[in-house]
């Protein structure tokens, strides 16, 4: 890795670049200095302070650009951590937001929208009987995973490293540890900060480990209430299940009558209108939904089949919060869901074809200048990295070189692009063949 990283600090000019940025985003520096004074870290979600050089501080977006407060426009990329699925602005959804805003914020009572985005979310999801809805994702992982205790009577569930499923304690292990963390830990979960209660209900396995997830539920099966996993490892390099490995979970769960949970926050709405159940054909018992469903409102979603819903429709297992099913939310849901649905969800096909084409563009690039470069994903959500073969696990992630990544992000942003520092892409239904060439040609001149 550190030979990579010597090379490229000298091909993306990286001390240049970052003080050219620098010059040109003097008025984010400001913004952020102060808010440091009063704000917990400057910002208020630690992973944003992982911006080089700084953090920057936004205006406004329109389509796929986005504009910080010095003037400086951005092809976006990060579309803030992916609800953008339309994009900044989108007409369909400002416009069915602010007719609601005139009508009321929120009314702690039933309205409309819960139905009628419910009807529509179960009839595109294929596990879903009923929903349920709350704001974050975290939220409605918590509610998925107390579903699955109350049906089950079990207490733990199973999940894999690398995968992310919100910063609550119980699910906030083995999150990205360092080899000498894994090294030291053994099979135990590895919190991933302090403050942390130990998280006893955690089973961890490695993503694409049949071998070992066979032996944990050998020993283990009569603890296991549930197996959660992103089923497109979209948090640590878009690692996809190797084939049959998804089959394989939904077999073992069903055999060991315990609940298998796909958490969709991010590939729901994203990689397919069904999300990845319509590209993979498995179905869970329970999926979560965030991001993209609620097009950059703060909505979350548990579908699930009936007979485990019943348990929440019923109050045996406790759902409540006050902004639940707020109608701004849903509004912008609706808007979103009409726009994405229509012509059977032909938008998905398109948004394919533009991050093929930018997927193989950056790889050329990248590969001519005699640089390993691996990308992997799905559709509008992909990963970009240093590495030489793809990943199949975490644990193969700790290969890639990352301060490499992290130069290329800077130069890009030099050249009005911005992408997330941690090599994820997220296209939307509104970047077009022409920024895409763009992006490409910001790409080329970020390597000459």
């Amino acid at each position: 890795m550190g030979v990579l990283a010597s090379s490229t600090k000298d091909l993306f000019r990286t001390s240049q670049r970052e003080e050219s940025v620098r010059r040109k985003t003097a008025g984010s520096l400001v913004r952020y200095n102060r808010a440091r004074e009063v704000l917990a870290g400057g910002v208020s979600s630690g992973l944003r302070r992982s911006m080089r050089p700084h953090p920057l501080y936004f205006t406004g977006g329109e389509g796929p650009r986005v504009r910080d407060v010095d003037g400086n426009t951005y092809l976006d990329y990060g579309l803030a951590w992916g609800p953008l699925i339309l994009g900044h602005c989108p007409p369909e959804v400002t416009k069915q937001v602010g007719e609601q805003l005139q009508r009321g914020l929120t009314y702690g009572a039933q309205h409309d929208l819960e139905f009628e985005v419910a009807e529509a979310l179960t009839s595109i999801i294929p596990c879903a009987d009923l929903v349920c809805f709350a704001n974050s994702g975290t939220e409605i992982v918590q509610v998925a995973l107390r579903l699955a205790r109350a049906v089950t009577g079990r207490p733990k569930y199973l999940k894999f490293e690398g995968h992310y499923h919100g910063w609550d304690d119980s699910v906030l292990v083995s999150y990205h540890p360092t080899a000498e963390q894994i090294s030291a830990s053994g099979d135990n979960p590895i919190p991933v900060g302090r403050g942390q209660r130990r998280a006893q209900e955690a089973i961890v396995a490695q993503w694409n480990d049949r071998e070992q997830v066979e032996r944990i539920f050998a020993g283990r099966s009569g603890e296991i209430a549930a197996v959660i996993c992103e089923p497109l490892l979209c948090n640590t390099f878009c690692i996809p299940a190797e084939p049959g490995f998804l089959e394989f979970l939904r077999a073992i769960t069903e055999r060991h009558g315990c609940l298998l949970i796909f958490d969709e926050v991010i590939t729901g709405f994203r990689v397919d209108l069904k999300g990845a159940q319509g590209v993979y054909g498995v179905v869970p018992d329970l999926a979560t939904y965030a991001k993209a469903v609620g097009a950059g409102t703060a909505l979350s979603v548990l579908a699930g089949r009936r007979q485990y819903m019943e348990r929440i429709a019923n109050g045996e297992v406790v759902h409540a919060g006050t902004l639940n099913g707020n109608p701004i939310s849903l509004a912008a849901a609706a808007a979103a869901l009409e726009v994405l649905s229509r012509n059977d969800g032909a938008v998905y096909g398109e948004m394919r074809r533009l991050s093929g084409k930018l997927r193989s563009g950056i790889e050329a690039a990248l590969r001519a200048k005699g640089l390993p470069v691996v990308t992997s994903g799905e559709g509008p959500v992909f990963h970009v990295s240093f590495m030489e073969e793809p990943a199949r696990n975490y644990r193969d992630t700790l290969r890639a070189d990352q301060s490499a990544y992290t130069q290329l992000a800077i130069a890009l942003l030099d050249e009005g692009v911005l992408v997330l520092q941690d090599g994820r892409w997220y296209v939307s239904a509104v970047h077009g063949d022409a920024a895409i060439d763009e992006t490409l040609s910001a790409l080329d001149r970020a390597l000459s």
